[in-house]
């Protein structure tokens, strides 16, 4: 299998998220910014992350915003081939609450 870059650049997350307890409840500015870094290019990987939200928005935590700006700095293939378990993760470890919003997305 081909490798994932593993360049991820987290600073496009929310920054208002730094510092706070992952088991904080996310408010509804940062449900909004997340939901706006959330958009992807391929539809495949849209309807993803639109089921994600319907199904999972009213729990969302602090700790789920992280881990999906994380997923949200790989390239729009490599998530989609990740989603649907066609590639490993990448060699850069995911964090926790990355690997939580991954299980998350895929079921």
């Amino acid at each position: 299998m081909d490798a994932i870059a593993p360049f991820r650049d987290t600073s496009v997350g929310d920054e208002l998220l730094n510092g706070l307890d992952g088991h904080l409840p996310l408010g509804e500015r940062a449900m909004s910014k997340l939901h706006w870094r959330s958009r992807r290019g391929l539809l495949e990987n849209d309807l993803f992350i639109q089921r994600f939200f319907e199904r999972h928005e009213s729990r969302l935590t602090v700790g789920h915003a992280r881990g999906m700006y994380e997923l949200m700095d790989l390239s729009d293939n490599d998530l989609l081939d990740i989603l649907l378990k066609r590639k490993d993760l990448p060699d850069t470890p995911l964090s926790e609450d990355a690997v939580t919003v991954l299980q998350m997305l895929r079921r």
